[in-house]
C-alpha cells in the first residue's frame, strides 16, 4: 500500500488492474478499500448480481449535506488487436505522456479523485468530500444506478457531481443521451427463385434501417433547437454498426440481426424515438406475416441513458468554472455516468484530464501537463471545501 503518495503513484497502480469490462473489478475495488482505509477513510461497496464486481463509494469530512461528489469509473476497454508500442497495464512515461489503457479514460482522474480524498482526510473541511468509483461504464452507463441509488440512501446529499471524463479540464455542461435495440429479424426460407413466396429477413432489415437513413437526413435538414444547437452535430443520430443474417446467396434469408443506437439531443423525449422506431418495426411485422405467420422483427431494449442537460445557474456549473477559470459552452455527443446522477437530482458537470480523443485507442496516454493540471483543480476544491 502507498505510504508516501502522488496522484501518479495512484494512476501507476491503478493501470496495473486489467479492469476490462468484461473481467472482475474486485482486485481493484479491494486496493482501493485498503488506500482509503490506511487514511481513516471507511469504504462502501455496491456488489453487483454476479458478484464479480463492485461499485465503491465514500465519504469524507463532516456529515451534513451540502457536499461534492468525485464521480469515476473504474473498468476500461479491451486493448484485443490494438497495436500497443507499450505495455498496456504498465504505466509508462515517454515525452511528456504517461500511457496505459485507462490512463485517460478515466483512471487519471480516479487517481486524482484518491489523492484528493486522502489529502481531504487531514483538513478541516466545511463540506463533505465523497468518492463514488463505478463499473461498467464503458458497456453503457446503467449499473452506476445502483450505486447513485446506494449513496443517496446512506450519505447527506451532495450539492456538486463532477464527473472527470476527459475533457481537458474544460467544464462540460451537457451531452447527448442513448437509446439501443438489439433486433432480430425473423423470415422464411425459399429458393431466390421464388422470392415472392418466402421472407428474405436482410431485405426487411434493409427497410427498418432505411428508415433510420430517413430520420438522419429529416434530422439533418430540421433547424435545430437552441439545446442542440451547442452539438456537433447539432441533431439526434441513428446508426447501425453490425449486421449479421442469411446462409447462401440462392435462399431468403431466415434470420438477421442487427444493433440500433439513437444519440439524441437533449430537449428531445427518448421515448417517442422508442414508440416511432418500435411502430415501424410494427408495420414491417405485420407485412411480413401477411406471406408467412412465423416471420416478424424482434426487439431487445439496449442501453438507455438519459442526456445530461445544462442547468441554469446550476451549483456544479459555477463551481467548475469557479476552479477552471473556463467560461465557454461546451457538450459532447458522447454519453456519460453524468446524467444518471442528474436524473436523480444532483447538479452535474463533466470535468476531468485528458483529451477523449485518447480514449479507447492503441498507446492511449494522459500528457504530465494534463495530470498537473488536475491536482491543480483538485487543490483549488479543497481550499473550496475548507472556506
Amino acid at each position: 500500500m502507498l505510504k508516501d503518495h502522488n496522484s501518479r503513484d495512484i494512476l501507476a497502480a491503478l493501470i496495473a488492474f486489467p479492469t476490462v469490462s468484461r473481467d472482475t473489478n474486485l482486485p481493484l475495488i479491494e486496493w482501493v478499500e485498503a488506500f482509503l482505509g490506511s487514511h481513516g477513510i471507511a469504504a462502501h461497496r455496491v456488489v453487483s448480481p454476479c458478484g464479480e464486481k463492485a461499485h465503491l463509494y465514500a465519504q469524507t469530512g463532516p456529515d451534513i449535506d451540502g457536499g461534492v461528489i468525485l464521480s469515476g469509473h473504474t473498468d476500461v476497454v479491451p486493448v484485443d488487436g490494438q497495436a500497443w508500442t507499450t505495455d498496456p497495464w504498465t504505466l509508462t512515461e515517454k515525452n511528456g505522456r504517461l500511457y496505459g489503457r485507462g490512463t485517460c479514460d478515466m483512471k487519471g482522474f480516479d487517481a486524482l479523485a484518491l489523492d484528493t480524498m486522502a489529502r481531504a482526510s487531514q483538513l478541516d473541511l466545511k463540506r463533505p468530500l465523497q468518492l463514488a468509483l463505478s463499473f461498467d461504464e464503458e458497456v453503457g452507463c446503467v449499473a452506476v444506478i445502483d450505486l447513485v441509488e446506494a449513496m443517496r440512501g446512506a450519505l447527506p446529499k451532495a450539492r456538486e457531481v463532477l464527473v472527470g471524463e476527459p475533457t481537458m479540464m474544460k467544464v462540460v455542461t451537457g451531452h447527448k443521451g442513448g437509446l439501443a435495440y438489439a433486433v432480430h429479424v425473423r423470415g422464411f426460407e425459399v429458393h431466390s427463385s421464388l422470392l415472392p413466396y418466402g421472407v428474405s429477413a436482410i431485405m426487411q432489415a434493409a427497410k427498418l434501417i432505411d428508415w433510420a437513413n430517413q430520420k438522419n437526413a429529416e434530422n439533418a435538414a430540421r433547424t435545430p433547437s437552441e439545446l442542440a444547437a451547442a452539438f456537433d452535430p447539432p441533431f439526434t443520430t441513428l446508426h447501425v454498426g453490425t449486421i449479421q443474417g442469411g446462409t447462401a446467396h440462392n435462399i431468403t434469408a431466415k434470420d438477421c440481426h442487427f444493433y440500433i443506437e439513437f444519440r439524441f439531443v437533449p430537449g428531445e423525449d427518448p421515448q417517442e424515438w422508442a414508440r416511432a422506431f418500435e411502430t415501424r418495426a410494427a408495420e414491417l411485422s405485420a407485412e411480413m406475416r401477411e406471406v408467412h405467420p412465423d416471420a416478424g422483427i424482434d426487439l431487445t431494449r439496449g442501453f438507455a441513458l438519459p442526456a445530461l442537460t445544462p442547468e441554469a445557474d446550476g451549483p456544479a456549473e459555477m463551481l467548475a468554472r469557479r476552479l477552471t477559470g473556463d467560461n465557454g459552452r461546451h457538450v459532447v455527443s458522447y454519453g456519460t455516468e453524468g446524467s444518471q446522477f442528474q436524473t436523480r437530482g444532483y447538479s452535474t458537470v463533466i470535468c476531468g484530464p485528458g483529451d477523449i480523443a485518447q480514449a479507447h485507442q492503441p498507446d492511449e496516454y494522459l500528457t504530465l501537463d494534463q495530470l498537473a493540471a488536475g491536482e491543480a483543480f483538485m487543490d483549488r476544491l479543497l481550499d473550496d471545501l475548507c472556506a
